[in-house]
């Protein structure tokens, strides 16, 4: 699965996302292993973005299992891996990133 991540963070990079971030929640009890949140610069950009993503996953013999595609946000679920395309507006507006790093912060605590 790192590699898969890996790639997925190498295409975002190529294809110019922003502020890519990668959070490891395997030691949790979140439903998915691994959220990766990247900011896209316009709505097409996001959706470039989720079909370059849908060839590199494919060449992992991996596949999207649902997209939920908005021209703000669009959320990628691969299983074990859930990826989040958003505007820098809805980045600052709805801020999974402090979302994920408390929850993670909470469950490394309590064990």
């Amino acid at each position: 699965m790192k590699e898969l991540i890996e790639s997925i963070k190498s295409v975002l990079d190529s294809k110019k996302a922003e502020n890519i971030e990668v959070f490891d929640l395997s030691h949790t009890d979140y439903f998915v292993d691994t959220v990766i949140v990247a900011t896209s610069i316009a709505a097409k950009h996001g959706v470039m973005l989720a079909n370059e993503l849908k060839k590199e996953v494919a060449k992992a013999n991996e596949k999207f299992l649902h997209v939920d595609e908005g021209d703000e946000w669009t959320i990628i679920d691969l299983g074990d891996i859930l990826i989040h395309l958003m505007s820098e507006e809805y980045r600052k507006k709805y801020n999974v990133e402090e979302f994920l790093k408390d929850f993670i912060a909470k469950k490394t605590h309590k064990e």
